[in-house]
């Protein structure tokens, strides 16, 4: 029976990631760029998708783990006259209320030949998101 109760007090500690959430994600030469998310959450899988100013993208894969999450989004970019396709992996957790989230590019190919495309700004950007209420 002690066993159960630890069980049960664990799973209640578990994150609850649906919901609509927002914030502000660092974008190009550090200027901040509205972002928002709403997020579905069905056990240990995560669905949804990400809203910007004219477009929206689903989460193509998406995983969550007690207070971990995990989520990718392909998404169509326009670079000087090409149109790459980027895999962008958010991995994060709740802190408090909010979602602290790190955003990386993984790869960017040609949307029309697939080849690979340059990369413009590597590296990793880490913001937080609030949930709407």
């Amino acid at each position: 029976m002690r066993w159960l109760t630890i069980l049960v007090a664990a799973g209640c500690f578990a994150a609850d990631f649906t919901g609509t959430w927002v914030g502000q994600v660092p974008g190009n030469r550090g200027a901040l760029e509205d972002v928002a998310f709403q997020l579905v959450q069905k056990g240990s899988e995560l669905t949804g998708k990400q809203y910007g100013d004219f477009e929206s993208t689903p989460i193509v894969k998406g995983t969550v783990s007690g207070e971990l999450v995990m989520f990718v989004l392909l998404r169509q970019e326009q670079s000087g006259n090409e149109i790459n396709q980027s895999k962008i992996r958010f991995t994060g957790r709740m802190v408090g209320a909010e979602i602290e989230l790190t955003r990386e590019r993984e790869s960017s190919n040609r949307a029309g030949s697939g080849a690979s495309a340059a990369v413009g700004r590597a590296g990793r950007q880490t913001f937080r998101l609030k949930r709407l209420s």
